[in-house]
């Protein structure tokens, strides 16, 4: 049988337990040209509760019955498309299932002889190809520069401040808590990091930064984007990648008070989507694989188990109980 969580409603604020339904049907059976594949890991991601939205965006919303939309690793288990054999395995949108149909138009092959597989939903997936092209082709960082990133123990904002000390930069993270300022510091070899439940935000980035910033990466909106539009240099750059602080907001998104900054430092901010780089994945994930084979680029995930389990390891991704990429393992061995 195929375990499938269907979106039941929209939630307003955080997801509760009737927001999805679990359902068994039978594994489906596939059509010339199409693929079988047994997801054995599915990627969850902050963007993924945007998607649950009825609202315009850069993707259309899931629908109420389908099932969620989640990036997917797994295995092929049949196969009617030339492109692709019993026994590959492929990265694409499976969704939260145990088994999906593609096309293949949707899937890329992955080797697990040279990464884990959780791997290709984290730093060579959709987190690390958001970071590559974020900070480096938004970004345009230079040797020298002073990047802070937000959710900087994240999947995306670990890979975005690792990328950018490669690149030469001075680096300082931004997250909640000892251990992940530690992380970023000790393992990721951050320059600095900024606790954000257990200090001032103004004044850590005053103390880590006090030549100012040329380039903020935001995973997180709100309060922490304000505090770094007051610290930017002339000419600074400002990734808009994402606003955890504001997806579960029951009122009116909190916009940024301190624009003007943009005005008077002759500064950008800009928004991101990964999607838009999709023909140039595969340059990235050979730099970045090349990185990792070189100790250059750490990745670390923090996997769950059980479909079951689905909603309360998604919260997690606001509570901020995880370190690096969230993983949930769907299938039993």
């Amino acid at each position: 049988m195929n375990k499938q969580l269907l979106l039941s409603k929209r939630p307003v604020g955080l997801p509760d337990e009737n927001t999805w339904t679990m359902t068994e049907t039978e594994i489906p059976s596939i059509s010339d040209g199409q693929i079988l594949v047994k997801n054995h890991y599915i990627s969850l991601d902050p963007a993924m509760r945007g998607w649950m939205n009825d609202a315009k965006s850069y993707i259309p919303p899931v629908q109420i019955g389908e099932v969620m939309r989640a990036g997917s690793v797994g295995e092929v288990v049949e196969s009617k498309n030339d492109a692709f054999q019993v026994g590959d395995f492929v990265t694409g949108w499976g969704g939260v299932q145990q088994y999906s149909v593609d096309d293949g138009k949707s899937m890329y092959k992955v080797d697990p002889s040279l990464a884990p597989l959780p791997t290709y939903i984290g730093t060579l997936g959709m987190p690390g190809m958001t970071a590559y092209f974020g900070i480096i082709r938004e970004g345009q960082i230079k040797e020298g520069d002073t990047v802070l990133v937000s959710g900087g123990a994240g999947a995306v904002g670990s890979v975005v401040g690792q990328i950018a000390k490669i690149k030469g930069c001075r680096v300082i993270g931004i997250a909640g808590g000892p251990d992940k300022c530690k992380y970023m510091t000790e393992t990721l070899g951050f320059d600095g990091a900024i606790d954000y439940k257990n200090e001032n935000v103004h004044a850590g980035i005053k103390r880590e930064c006090p030549k100012g910033i040329d380039v903020y990466f935001d995973n997180v909106g709100g309060d922490i984007l304000d505090a770094a539009l007051a610290r930017i240099n002339r000419g600074a750059r400002i990734v808009i990648c994402g606003a955890i602080s504001q997806y579960n907001n029951k009122e009116a998104v909190q916009g940024p008070k301190n624009y003007l900054s943009l005005l008077v430092n002759r500064a950008s901010m800009k928004g991101m989507v990964v999607m838009d780089y999709a023909k140039d994945y595969g340059m990235a994930a050979h730099e970045m694989g090349t990185w990792m084979a070189q100790g250059k680029l750490k990745s670390r995930e923090d996997i769950y188990e059980g479909i079951e389990n689905f909603r309360e390891t998604f919260l997690r991704l606001f509570s901020g109980e995880k370190m690096g990429k969230l993983v949930l393992k769907v299938i039993e061995d």
